[in-house]
């Protein structure tokens, strides 16, 4: 058995918090750069450099990549040997979150939600843990801006639906949210399950890197025909018409109640921010 004090947790959280706020991640802008050389819309061509410009900007003055700083999102891989000493995994979160949010200088967005007073320091965090084998402890960090959280859907479908309602839903989801999810976005689709664990598998989807292969054949499939169908669209960059509406589409694909068929689409922002780091 490992002992690990949960002060390094308070420590890594703070400074995840920092950096995924202010440099977005590697894949995600080799991603646009590729989506900006590709679109053949002038307009949708300039937004897309602007985006670039915008992080390299955000990443050398170390300042929001967006103003909207999101909810702090947090995944806990805790591992079964691990012993937490000093105080418990979900007080050192967020206490690590109060920390970067306050030395980062960035936005603090969570709010009671009828009198909209606002907590003053981010917290408190969404916390998601699972135990894992294992003697360490793996925190992913994901600040979830507003715009394109409240585009999101959770459908229980109708069996009868299957494959072909999946994909009418993901697209109706995205034709409607238009502009407001700020694209060009990505999409994490979770089907099966249940009506929760549908929704929290479609956010962690957004763990995946950029262009990462599904090796699930089915899901890689779904994922290839929803990203070609979504571009079709033309809501292309800002809202502004173009080919580059989607910048990738991540699907998980689970077993579910015979006579249910949750789906849960869950839409973030060409800002999509995510560090990583394991204790």
């Amino acid at each position: 058995m490992r002992a690990l004090d949960v002060s390094s947790i308070t420590k890594e959280v703070a400074r995840l918090c920092q950096e995924a706020c202010t440099n977005l991640p590697e894949d995600v802008a080799s991603t646009l750069a590729d989506a900006r050389d590709k679109e053949e819309s002038p307009v949708g061509k300039e937004v897309l450099e602007q985006l670039l410009e915008n992080a390299r900007i955000a990443r050398e003055e170390t300042m929001p990549i967006c103003q909207d700083c999101g909810l702090a999102v947090i995944f806990a891989d805790v591992g079964q040997d691990v012993h937490l000493t000093g105080g418990t995994l979900e007080e050192a979160i967020n206490e690590g979150v109060r920390q970067g949010y306050e030395k980062g200088y960035l936005r603090k967005s969570a709010c009671h939600p009828f009198t909209r007073a606002n907590t003053g320091d981010n917290t408190p965090a969404v916390i998601h843990t699972k135990l894992v084998a294992g003697d360490k402890v793996h925190i992913y960090l994901m600040p979830k801006g507003g715009g394109s959280e409240n585009m999101s859907k959770v459908h229980l479908l109708t069996p009868a639906q299957g494959l072909e309602g999946v994909k009418e839903k993901v697209l109706e989801a995205v034709e409607s949210a238009g502009p407001n999810p700020c694209p060009p976005i990505v999409v994490g689709v979770a089907v099966g399950g249940t009506f929760d664990q549908a929704a929290v598998r479609a956010k962690r989807t957004f763990l995946r890197d950029m262009g990462s292969k599904n090796p699930d054949p089915e899901a890689a499939a779904l994922e290839d025909e929803l990203l070609e169908a979504i571009n079709k669209l033309g809501i292309g960059p800002a809202g502004l018409g173009g080919r580059t509406t989607c910048l990738d589409v991540f699907v998980d694909i689970r077993e579910c109640h015979i006579a249910s068929l949750p789906l849960a689409i869950n839409l973030q922002c060409h800002a999509a921010r995510h560090k990583e780091v394991v204790l």
